[in-house]
């Protein structure tokens, strides 16, 4: 995949858990090996819910999770999330917000930003091409 591809809903949704319970992660590590302007991994699963480490530089699609809330966590950048009704959330490190099931969003940061989401497992991603008024 290019520096630049975005990963498809199926991609995204079937992301493989990299790390098992009682594993220690080093954020700082997996978020340094990654050279992409955007990737998202899942790192460890928690019931049914799973723990992201995303990297982003650049917009990413308008788009909506039907059966998740999604929990953003800014480690480094400045993340920005704009809603679907002209809304823009702005992010700092150590900031953290969360959008609801079924709200269009999409993100964006203008330099390299480090996130951490909490969301369901696989959740299902839902893919705009504008976002609806």
């Amino acid at each position: 995949m290019p520096k630049h591809a975005l990963p498809t809903a199926a991609e995204y949704q079937n992301e493989p858990v990299r790390y098992p319970a009682l594993r220690l992660v080093d954020l700082n590590a997996e978020a340094s090996a990654i050279e992409r302007q955007y990737k998202n991994i899942v790192l460890n699963q928690m019931n049914n819910s799973c723990l992201r480490l995303a990297v982003i530089q650049g917009e990413y699609p308008w788009h909506y999770h039907p059966g998740s809330d999604e929990l953003f966590v800014v480690l480094e950048g400045c993340l920005f999330i704009d809603l679907a009704d002209g809304r823009e959330l702005r992010l700092e490190p150590k900031q953290s917000v969360t959008i609801p099931a079924n709200m269009v969003h999409r993100t964006r940061a203008e330099i390299r930003t480090v996130n951490l989401l909490f969301e369901e497992l696989a959740a299902e991603t839902i893919f705009l091409e504008t976002p609806p008024r």
